[in-house]
């Protein structure tokens, strides 16, 4: 079989075989890995680069393609062409896959072959002017794998650690995608990551981490609330520090976006009617509760020790979770009160769009979705003995139960009750827990959010600056 055109003919990937002399083929990109150096074992001290990517041609048939060369080569040819995009290839070389060693690290797919790509011999194209583009541009809503073959969240969940290490299939919808951070290896490699939380019918928030550019480009172009994925061949692991399964995209994966399968559209459809109810909100507020247990955040630090930690991270800083024996050093919350009250939407609870005031995320919904209530969003400094952590969010249920009152009881206080309300809460000895990510986009670096702050016992205070242990608390000194 071969497909047509008015100017060549392409070869079908299922009819690929490497007798074939200068064959054509055409297809829709569905994986890609980023670009990546080796030394040369032929010329000591230069380094060869590559990268491979996965066309499909058919519903049943994909194949990978790995190509070598000069970087500048290389690192043209990758940026030509994302997923998504519909490629024509010229004169590739065919040639028979060691499947054991070649799906190791790359996609499996069902074809015999894989093909090369030669500077000197090969072209490869995007192509948007044949017929074929739309039946292929369809392919990119199908599963590689079995649509019934997959784990559900909950059940990654409930297997636990006896999953940690397992290659799994995964389909869920996602909840929110996080900013890529970047940073630099130790060998002086620029990386990247970024953290998507994923959700489906038996748990609300669950993370899939992607440290390529390619899969985080593509994680990008997700909606929240709106996108379904199915992820083929994802890595799952046990989190010790954050106590969670995670999941990771790695050089096999392949992500179907938005699949058009009839497990994927139950999934749509839980989506919707949970948005429409309210029922996304409920679960969401009750994750949000109990989904960080302030007692097993134990590790006592300085502003000192926080700001060495993240400078000594080499850009790769996890969540750090911990308490600072300090006191809020500012709290402008008697200036104006729309500096700290922000609307947030009824479905999600995102801050909504102040000019429309309306939610980005949920707007198309259902006219519920333009539904929004008040909440806190406070920048304070928080202060120790050793320094000052700038510009921290006090924000939603904590500022709340940190400001003693509810943001209606606020508004209605009069300026000097707001002024006394701060000089009440300022510079008085406090026990604060919090959270610290690194956020090269944030005006400090670092990002920190108080997840709760209330007076300080003296005793507890007092012994913590003196560095004993209270009770199974470790302080970091």
């Amino acid at each position: 079989m071969a497909y047509s055109s008015s100017t060549r003919d392409f070869v079908a990937l299922s009819d690929l075989h490497p007798n074939l002399a200068r064959p054509n083929v055409i297809g829709v990109v569905i994986g890609k890995t980023d670009v990546r150096g080796f030394p040369d074992r032929k010329n000591i001290g230069s380094e060869r680069y590559t990268f491979s990517f996965t066309i499909r041609d058919s519903p049943t048939y994909f194949i990978n393609v790995n190509s070598w060369g000069r970087e500048d080569y290389i690192r043209s040819l990758s940026e030509s062409f994302r997923v998504g995009d519909c490629v024509t290839i010229e004169n590739p070389l065919v040639q028979s896959k060691e499947a054991e060693r070649e799906e190791k690290f790359n996609p499996v797919t069902p074809s015999c072959y894989r093909l090369l790509l030669s500077e000197n011999h090969s072209v490869v194209k995007t192509s948007s002017c044949y017929e074929i583009d739309t039946k292929l541009l369809s392919l990119l809503h199908l599963p590689v794998k079995d649509p019934q073959d997959y784990y559900s969240l909950g059940d990654i969940i409930a297997n636990g650690q006896s999953l940690d290490g397992r290659i799994l299939n995964v389909l869920a919808a996602v909840m929110s995608v996080g900013e890529p951070k970047y940073f630099m290896t130790s060998d002086k490699r620029k990386g990247q990551r970024c953290e998507v939380k994923l959700y489906d019918e038996t748990e609300m928030s669950f993370p899939i981490v992607c440290w390529d550019n390619e899969s985080i480009q593509l994680a990008q172009s997700w909606i929240p609330r709106e996108t379904v994925i199915f992820a083929s061949d994802v890595r799952i692991n046990f989190d010790k520090f954050r106590n969670c399964m995670t999941a990771t995209v790695i050089s096999k994966t392949i992500i179907t976006t938005n699949p058009e399968t009839a497990e994927a559209n139950v999934l749509f459809s839980f989506i919707k009617e949970s948005a429409q109810s309210g029922a996304l909100h409920d679960k969401m507020e009750e994750q949000s509760k109990g989904s960080i247990n302030l007692e097993t955040v134990v590790d006592i630090y300085t502003v000192e020790q926080l700001k060495e930690k993240a400078l000594q991270s080499d850009g790769k800083l996890e969540p750090v979770y911990g308490i600072i024996y300090g006191y809020i050093s500012t709290l402008d919350i008697d200036d104006n009160a729309s500096k700290v009250i922000r609307n947030r939407c009824s479905i999600c609870r995102f801050i909504v769009n102040e000019m429309s005031n309306t939610c980005t995320f949920c707007s198309d919904v259902s006219s519920y979705s333009k539904s929004t209530f008040s909440s806190f969003d406070i920048l304070v400094d928080l202060t120790d003995h050793t320094g000052t952590l700038y510009s921290c969010y006090l924000s939603d249920c904590v500022a709340e139960e940190t400001l003693g009152c509810t943001v209606h009881e606020f508004l209605a206080l009069a300026e000097d009750k707001k002024t006394a309300l701060k000089w009440q809460l300022l510079l008085e000895r406090s026990k604060i827990y919090f959270k610290v990510t690194l956020s090269p986009s944030w005006r400090t670096g670092l990002k920190v959010n108080v997840l709760s702050c209330k007076l300080a016992d003296p005793r507890e205070a007092s012994q913590s600056l003196l560095g004993k242990e209270i009770g199974n608390k470790r302080l970091h000194y």
